[in-house]
């Protein structure tokens, strides 16, 4: 049984000669967003995705293959960001959404508020009439049993 070391060296051996078998046609084929597919190379080469990030000779193969290519024409350029220019975020800032949501929400909540004060106040009102009959017919005796 070979160890973690031995093992780890096979599969850069591996790499370099999967490496040097392919034509700028195959890398071509397998870019994906300007790199190296990294399934699909850790696919054709028998060992797992794992082995490319971990294994620190099949990281740095990899890097310098993928310079080379950069330099042959076959990937595409690295975007390096212009510090001049501020970056804006590409993810989705939920707190923008999630503000209106609750500014909306609040909003609501204020009128339905203002309706139901409006709503009791009314409903105070003719309880106080009704009060003020209760009174007077209880004066007059006229309270029905």
């Amino acid at each position: 049984m070979s160890s973690g070391r031995q093992l780890g060296e096979k599969n850069a051996q591996t790499f370099i000669a999967w490496a040097a078998s392919k034509t700028d046609s195959d890398f071509r084929a397998m870019t994906i967003r300007g790199v190296l597919a990294r399934k699909e190379v850790a696919k054709e080469c028998g060992f797992a995705k794992s082995a490319l990030d971990q294994n620190p000779r099949i990281k740095e193969a990899l890097r310098d293959l993928e310079d080379d290519l950069r330099l042959r024409g076959v990937l595409p350029p690295l975007a390096v960001p212009d510090p001049a220019v501020p970056q804006s975020s590409l993810m989705r800032e939920p707190s923008r959404l999630r503000a209106a949501q609750e500014t909306e929400r609040l909003r609501r909540l204020e009128q339905e508020n203002a309706g139901l004060k409006a709503e009791v106040a009314e409903l105070k009102r003719a309880l106080e009439k009704h009060v003020v009959l209760r009174e007077a017919l209880a004066l007059t005796g006229r309270l029905p049993r």
